[in-house]
C-alpha cells in the first residue's frame, strides 16, 4: 500500500473496501506471471463480494498458471473524490497496482444500471474509454454476466464479450491470450480468433444499419464473423469448480455469509423473467456434492450463516435429502441456514418446521399478480388457492410475518388485477386471523411493487412499458385499497425502472447517452444516494436519442432486435408462440410436465435436461 493510499483511507467511509489482505485472497510471484486480469464489479465493494459468479470466476482464473487475476471494485463517491484530487489511479486489491498496467480488464455485469460505473472506471484508471482508442493488446477490455445477452449499448467500449457461463470459455480466452501476446499479435489479429471461440462476440465485426424512423433494419457481420453467437453453458455443474476456499471480506458485506448453488436454470417459464429463459436448460449439483461443498467452504471460511440459492429452491429434487444432512451439522456448529426462493405451490411444512431451529425469519413469496386471469398471463403456475394454503399452513406454524412481491404494468393488466392484490392480501390476513398462532407479535404484511421492465430474452421483449405516469397511478390506486394495519406497502421509483427499460432494450446508440452522463456526473446508479434521472434526461436530449423508442413504443413481431446476434438457446420463434399463449391466458406447464419445445436443450451434447 502507498503512503498515500494511507493518507487518505482514514478520510473515507469504510476504508477496508480499498485495502485488500482477506483471508484467502490469491497473491502470486509477478516472476511467474504471464497474464494479469483485472476483475472489475462495477459495484461496491459489499456489493461485488457478494457476487457467487464472481466468487466462482476469481478461483477459475487463479487456477491457470501463468494467470493472475486480481479483484476491482467500484469506489464509493468519497474515495473516488480524494483519488481525483491526488490523482491517484484506480488500484487493484491484491497488488494494489494501477488497473492501467494489467494485461486485461475484465466486467462481470449482472444490472444495467451499473453501465456509467463501468465507463467511470475504466475513467478512474485512466484506461481510453472508447475501444478504438486503446491500441494494441494492454488494456483489453471484456464482459459477461446477463446483462450481455443484449451487449449492444456498450458496444463502443468493450473490446468482446463473454456469453453465458464462464468456467470453460474463461480459461480459453486467457488461453489464447497468452498466445497472442507472446507472438506478439495485433489486436485485430486477437479480436478475429477470439470471435472463433464459441460463445465469443466481438462487436466491431458486425455493422448495425438503421432506417429513417430509428428501427434496426440489418445487423451484418463481417467476412469470418458467426451469425449467431451462441453462450457457452457447463453440463455437468458436479465436476465444475466451486470456491470451497473463498475470499473472507474484511468488512461486512450485503450477503455475509457462504452460498451453495443448487441448480442452474429453471423449469418455470415465467414469461417476464431473463434470467428462467437465459439460465435454461437445468442442471443440478447432487446433494452429496452440495453437502461436501458446504462443509468445506463453512469449515475454511468460518462463516456462521449459510445460503441454498437457484431460481427456484423448492424445485430441487433433492432438497429434503440436502436440508436432512446440513441441518444437524448446522444445529452441531450454530450455523444459520437460510433456505430462499421458495414457491407457494410447493411450500413445505416440514422443512420449515425443521428450519426454525436454525433461523426464524419471515416468509417471502412473489405472487408477480393479483388475479388468476394475469398470473395465467404470466405463466406464473400458481393459484389462489396455493398462495393461501401455504400461508395459513405457515401461520400454523407459528409465522407472523409476510413479504409479498407484485408487479405493476404487466402486460394486458388493468384496473381489476391491480385490486386483485389487495384482495388477496386481505385474504391473507383473513388467513392469519383463522389459522396463527403467535396471535402476540401481530401479522406483518409486507406489500412491495416493481415496475414492470421488458427484457430481451423473454416471451415479452417485445412488448410496450407503461408510462411512469400511469406506473404511479396504479400505485396510488393499490395504496388507497389497503385498509389494514398490518400492511406496509412500498414500490419502486418509476424513473429507475424506465432507464433501466431503455438499457435493457437499447441498441449502439445509446454509447453517446452513457458517455455524456458519465461526462456529467453519473455513476453508481442503482444507489439512491447517487441517482440522478435529470443527468440522464440531458444526456438523451444532447445525444438527440428518445428514451421512448425504447420503453413505451414497443417493438413489431418482424422487427430486427438488438440483441438477435446474441443466441441464448431458446428460440426466437417460441418466445413469440409465449408471448400468443399469454395474450389468450394460456399456461404453459413447466418443464417437468412435458417439454415445451424451447430449443434449450440443443445446448446439451451429454447430460439430459435435468428438469
Amino acid at each position: 500500500m502507498t503512503e498515500l493510499l494511507q493518507r487518505i483511507l482514514p478520510t473515507v467511509q469504510k476504508p477496508a473496501r480499498y485495502t485488500g489482505g482477506e483471508y484467502n485472497e490469491i497473491q502470486k510471484d509477478p516472476a511467474d506471471v504471464r497474464v494479469r486480469v483485472a476483475f472489475c464489479f462495477p459495484d461496491t465493494y459489499e456489493i461485488g463480494m457478494s457476487n457467487v459468479g464472481m466468487r466462482i470466476l476469481y478461483g477459475v482464473m487463479n487456477e491457470m498458471e501463468g494467470v493472475w487475476c486480481q479483484r476491482v471494485f467500484a469506489p464509493w463517491g468519497d474515495m473516488e473524490e480524494a483519488m481525483k484530487t491526488h490523482n491517484l489511479p484506480l488500484r487493484a486489491l491484491e497488488s494494489q497496482e494501477p488497473v492501467k498496467d494489467f494485461d486485461l480488464v475484465a466486467f462481470t455485469i449482472g444490472y444495467e444500471m451499473s453501465y456509467s460505473n463501468i465507463l467511470n472506471m475504466l475513467r478512474l484508471a485512466q484506461i481510453p474509454l472508447h475501444k478504438e482508442d486503446r491500441k494494441g493488446l494492454k488494456n483489453m477490455v471484456f464482459a459477461g454476466g446477463v446483462c450481455v445477452y443484449n451487449p449492444e449499448p456498450l458496444a463502443d467500449f468493450v473490446d468482446f464479450f463473454s456469453l453465458g457461463e464462464g468456467e470453460e470459455i474463461t480459461p480459453e480466452i486467457l488461453r489464447l491470450y497468452d498466445r497472442a501476446k507472446a507472438e506478439d499479435w495485433s489486436k485485430e489479429d486477437f479480436l478475429r480468433e477470439a470471435a472463433k471461440i464459441p460463445g465469443v462476440y466481438v462487436p466491431g465485426l458486425y455493422r448495425h444499419e438503421y432506417g429513417e424512423e430509428g428501427t434496426l433494419l440489418r445487423i451484418v457481420p463481417e467476412e469470418g464473423a458467426p451469425e449467431k453467437v451462441t453462450k457457452r453453458i457447463i453440463e455437468d455443474l458436479d465436476h465444475a469448480y466451486f470456491p470451497t476456499k473463498m475470499v473472507v471480506p474484511s468488512t461486512e458485506i450485503v450477503h455475509d455469509r457462504g452460498n451453495l448453488e443448487l441448480f442452474r436454470g429453471c423449469i418455470r417459464g415465467c414469461r417476464f423473467c431473463q434470467a428462467g429463459f437465459t439460465y435454461r436448460p437445468v442442471r443440478k449439483r447432487r446433494a452429496d456434492t452440495q453437502f461436501r461443498q458446504a462443509k468445506a467452504m463453512l469449515e475454511d471460511s468460518g462463516f456462521n450463516e449459510l445460503t441454498l440459492s437457484s431460481l427456484s429452491t423448492s424445485d430441487y429434487r433433492e432438497l429434503k435429502a440436502l436440508t436432512d444432512a446440513l441441518i444437524p451439522y448446522c444445529e452441531e456448529h450454530k450455523i444459520s441456514l437460510s433456505v430462499p426462493s421458495l414457491r407457494a405451490d410447493n411450500f413445505s411444512r416440514e422443512l420449515m418446521q425443521k428450519l426454525q431451529t436454525l433461523r426464524k425469519s419471515g416468509l417471502t413469496f412473489a405472487p408477480e399478480a393479483g388475479t388468476q386471469r394475469l398470473r395465467d398471463v404470466i405463466n406464473k403456475n400458481l393459484t389462489e388457492e396455493e398462495i393461501l394454503t401455504s400461508c395459513a399452513t405457515a401461520f400454523a406454524g407459528g409465522w407472523s410475518n409476510v413479504k409479498l412481491y407484485f408487479m405493476l404494468g404487466l402486460p394486458t393488466e388493468t384496473d381489476e388485477d391491480v385490486l386483485g392484490i389487495a384482495d388477496l392480501v386481505y385474504k391473507i390476513i383473513c388467513a392469519w386471523k383463522e389459522h396463527g398462532i403467535n396471535k402476540k407479535r401481530g401479522l406483518r404484511v409486507h406489500v412491495a411493487t416493481a415496475f414492470f421492465v421488458p427484457k430481451p430474452h423473454t416471451p415479452f421483449q417485445w412488448e410496450q412499458q407503461i408510462t411512469p405516469q400511469e406506473y404511479l397511478r396504479r400505485c396510488k390506486l393499490l395504496k388507497e385499497h389497503f385498509y389494514s394495519k398490518s400492511i406496509e406497502y412500498d414500490y419502486h421509483a418509476p424513473d429507475l425502472s424506465c432507464l433501466e427499460a431503455v438499457m435493457a432494450r437499447g441498441d449502439r446508440r445509446l454509447g453517446p447517452v452513457i458517455e455524456y452522463a458519465v461526462e456529467h456526473g453519473a455513476r453508481l446508479d442503482g444507489w439512491d444516494e447517487y441517482f440522478r434521472y435529470d443527468l440522464w434526461q440531458d444526456a438523451f436530449r444532447a445525444c438527440g436519442v428518445d428514451p421512448s423508442f425504447y420503453t413505451t413504443r414497443g417493438f413489431g413481431q418482424e422487427q430486427v432486435l438488438p440483441w438477435d446476434t446474441i443466441d441464448v438457446g431458446v428460440s426466437r420463434d417460441f418466445l413469440w408462440r409465449e408471448r400468443q399463449r399469454a395474450y389468450r391466458g394460456l399456461v404453459t406447464p413447466d418443464c417437468r410436465h412435458g417439454c415445451s419445445g424451447c430449443g434449450a436443450n440443443c445446448l446439451l451434447k451429454e447430460v439430459p435436461c435435468d428438469a
